[in-house]
Formats: C-alpha cells, sequence, structure tokens
C-alpha cells in the first residue's frame, strides 16, 4: 500500500476510530514503568502506522517483551492476550501484596487502587471514571445488560445476528420464554462491506417494526468481521431500538474512543488485545442511560444509580486489577492505532494469498473498512462443524500450525486465524504454504 492509499484509508477510519496515543501519553508520562520503558522503542517520528507495520527491526523489539508459544506455530491469539513480561512481573508482585497483605489490603487500600485502575480505563476509551465499572470479562457485562434489561414488554422482538458470540445469542433467544418477546436472527453475507452490511440492518428494521432490543458486535469472534457500529446505532436508535454493543474482541484489535461509536452501552476484555491479566472485563454505560438496566438482584441497593450496582462479581483478582496500569502503559507504550495496523498487515500477508487459491474460501470483510487482525478460511464447500474441525487438526498435526474452529456463522464452520503483535512473516508464510497443500 502507497503513503496516498493508506492517507486515503485513514481518512476512511480503517480502524474505525481515532488514535489514542496522545491520551495515553497523558496518563501514564508521569508514571515510571520499571526498566522497560526506557527500552521500549517509541515509534518514529514522521512515520504513519501502515509504514511502521511494515518496519520488522521496530516489531521485533516489541516481541522481544513476549515469552513464546513452544513446539508450535501459534495462530490463535484471540483466546486471550498474552501479557508481556513487564505487566506478568506486575502482576506476580501484585499477586503476592495481595496474598501477603491479604484482607488488610483487601479492605484498606484496594478501593483507591480500584479507583485509579477505572480512572485509567476510562481516559483510554475515551469515557468517564463513572460510566466505568471493571468485571471479570464480557460475558459477564453482556449477561447483565441482557438480563436485567427492563424495557421489553410482551410481543416486543429483539434482534440478534450470527455473527454474535454463541453464549450471548442463546441470552437474547433465553428473551422468549422469559419475557414472551420474539428472538430474530439475522444472517450477514459472507463476505461484506460496510455499505452491505449497514443495508441488511436497515432492512431488517424496516421489516421488524417490533425491534425494542438489539445485541451488535463491533468484531466477530469467527472471522474479525468490522461491523459498521456508529451508523447501525443511528438507524436504530431513529426508530427507539436499544443496542447492547459487544466489544470483546474490538478494544486494543481496533484503534477506538467509545464514543465513536454512539452506544450507549457496550462490554470489554482487558485480557485479549488490550493484554491485562486474565479475568478483567470493564462495562460501559453511558451517564443518562442506567434506568434501563435494573439493579442486580444481589446488590443491596435496588435504587443505586450506579454503573457498577448492575453487576455482582463478589470476591474479585484484586491481582489482576493491580496489573491493569501497567497493562494499559504497554498497550499505549506500543500505540493504539501501530498496533492495529500491524495485526491488520499481518492478516494481510496470508488472506491476500489465500484469496487466489481456488480451493479456498476467506470469510469476513470484502472491503478494507470491514477487515482486522483476525481473519478466517474453510475449503471450498466444505462448511461444516466437522470440516472445520477437521481442517484445525490437518494444520496442526501435518504443518505444526495452531488454529481454532468457530462456528455458528449461517453459512457455515470456519477456521480463524489470529495473530498478535509477536507473529513473524515467516509465520505467516508457513501457513501460506499449507493452504496451498490442503487441496491435496
Amino acid at each position: 500500500m502507497n503513503n496516498e492509499n493508506a492517507a486515503k484509508l485513514d481518512r476512511r477510519k480503517l480502524i474505525a476510530g481515532i488514535g489514542t496515543a496522545a491520551a495515553g501519553a497523558m496518563l501514564f508520562g508521569n508514571r515510571a514503568f520499571g526498566a522497560a520503558s526506557s527500552s521500549l522503542p517509541s515509534s518514529p517520528s514522521g512515520i504513519s502506522a501502515w509504514d511502521l507495520a511494515r518496519d520488522e527491526t521496530y516489531w521485533r523489539r516489541v516481541a522481544s517483551f513476549y515469552d513464546r508459544t513452544e513446539g508450535i506455530v501459534n495462530l490463535e491469539h484471540g483466546y486471550w492476550g498474552k501479557m508481556p513480561r513487564p505487566v506478568q512481573t506486575a502482576y506476580l508482585e501484585a499477586l503476592q501484596r495481595v496474598n501477603k497483605q491479604n484482607s488488610f489490603y483487601a479492605r484498606k487500600e484496594f478501593s483507591a487502587d480500584y479507583r485509579r485502575a477505572v480512572e485509567q480505563v476510562a481516559t483510554l476509551l475515551g469515557a468517564e471514571p463513572d460510566e466505568i465499572v471493571l468485571t471479570r470479562n464480557a460475558t459477564e457485562s453482556i449477561q447483565s445488560l441482557i438480563l436485567q434489561y427492563k424495557a421489553l414488554k410482551k410481543g416486543d422482538s429483539v434482534l440478534l445476528a450470527d455473527v454474535d458470540y454463541p453464549s450471548f445469542k442463546v441470552l437474547m433467544r433465553s428473551l422468549e420464554q422469559s419475557r414472551g418477546v420474539k428472538a430474530i436472527e439475522l444472517a450477514l453475507p459472507r463476505k461484506a462491506t460496510q455499505a452491505d452490511l449497514l443495508a441488511t440492518y436497515i432492512k431488517a428494521f424496516d421489516a421488524n417494526p417490533k425491534i425494542k432490543l438489539m445485541l451488535l458486535t463491533h468484531v466477530s469472534n469467527q472471522h474479525g468481521l468490522i461491523l459498521p457500529v456508529a451508523e447501525i446505532t443511528a438507524e436504530a436508535r431513529l426508530r427507539g431500538i436499544d443496542v447492547i454493543c459487544d466489544n470483546a474482541q474490538s478494544w486494543g484489535l481496533l484503534d477506538y474512543r467509545i464514543r465513536d461509536l454512539g452506544v450507549d452501552w457496550a462490554a470489554f476484555n482487558l485480557h485479549k488485545w488490550i493484554g491485562a491479566p486474565l479475568g478483567i472485563g470493564a462495562l460501559y454505560m453511558r451517564r443518562g442511560t442506567r434506568e434501563k438496566i435494573s439493579v442486580h438482584p444481589a446488590e443491596k441497593d435496588l435504587s443505586s444509580t450506579s454503573v457498577s450496582a448492575r453487576v455482582h462479581p463478589g470476591t474479585i483478582n484484586f491481582a489482576a486489577i493491580l496489573a491493569v496500569p501497567d497493562a494499559l502503559e504497554f498497550h499505549n507504550a506500543v500505540g493504539g492505532a501501530n498496533k492495529a495496523a500491524r495485526l491488520r498487515y499481518m492478516n494481510d500477508l496470508w488472506r491476500n494469498e489465500a484469496e487466489t487459491l481456488s480451493h479456498i474460501e476467506v470469510l469476513g470483510g470484502a472491503d478494507p473498512e470491514s477487515r482486522t487482525g483476525m481473519g478466517s478460511f474453510r475449503l471450498l464447500g466444505k462448511n461444516s462443524d466437522d470440516d472445520a474441525k477437521a481442517l484445525q487438526k490437518k494444520l496442526e498435526t501435518d504443518f505444526g500450525i495452531f488454529s481454532v474452529a468457530r462456528y455458528g456463522l449461517a453459512d457455515g464452520a470456519c477456521v480463524r486465524i489470529t495473530p498478535q503483535v509477536f507473529t513473524t512473516p515467516n509465520e505467516l508464510e508457513k501457513l501460506g504454504s499449507a493452504l496451498k497443500k490442503l487441496c491435496g
């Protein structure tokens, strides 16, 4: 891609958001990051994220902060994100501190540390601290939003899509029995542009005027498809439809601020592309919108207006939360836009070649604005769950490439390929070589 095209794609919000590097510098600039901060290279001045994505010297330096998976080419990093070494160190130190101080720390000091973590998450997301509560994962957040949504009545409809996370689709359908509503599942095109996706949702809105609530996935877990959330949400709002946005895969995979999406409620994972320890998510609820979501029934004050009263996690992983600022700092040291561009570039390395192979079917975005660093494929005409499982196993046993089968799409199962910032072009070349041999 030349500089002119890169600039054009930047203007069209290829990464579906705006940079957060300036906010990160303001947030973390006065806090030492240990010995690692001085050695982690800053991105060269005057170079775009798209050009930096091809700078192998820079990304080898970033990769040096991660421990490698041994014995396999691991191209399945969508499950959770590996902690860079400085974050792992901070987490282990926090674990020792919590274990040593025990309840004395938890009851005397943790609340202040928690507030600092929330404030830093809010700053990076472009939200206000009172709009954020930390959860154990996006699933916990989405459960609260779906099950505690109050504005449904018998005869209403709710909308979901085939690209939504499987357990979230089950939750949406459960509203048929518990609330007397109709659940409508939308099948999105196998390969789609932003315009195609928007048109598909508008058609569904017009055909189903009783829709009251919808689940909208920012980035699909099956193939990394980006949905035009801001545009779809604007159309939904015109029709009085409330939107629950699933951002479990998108934060850190893409570079954006929550206000860019125009949603009232969103759920995030910090342990995927942000690189925090396992077991940290976040729930966002815009000011002025909480009255439609009930306080969690386990809470004592059922009249609370606090976003934190919408979830009830019980005892949480104190040490993981203490390491959140370190994860955010490392993320910002690399740069959100730089990370997103690198992951997209790594996806393109195998995807562009795969699309030239007649026996391979590539799924997901049909235009650059609809693609991320995640992608998926299958053998042409082989779209059953068993086909995807067999293909994943063949890649692993015959070629030493680890991936994962994904299910739930209306047109069948697939194998997902998910590089990380420490993945090398050579590893993607091995995948490309394997794809050519799969026809046999």
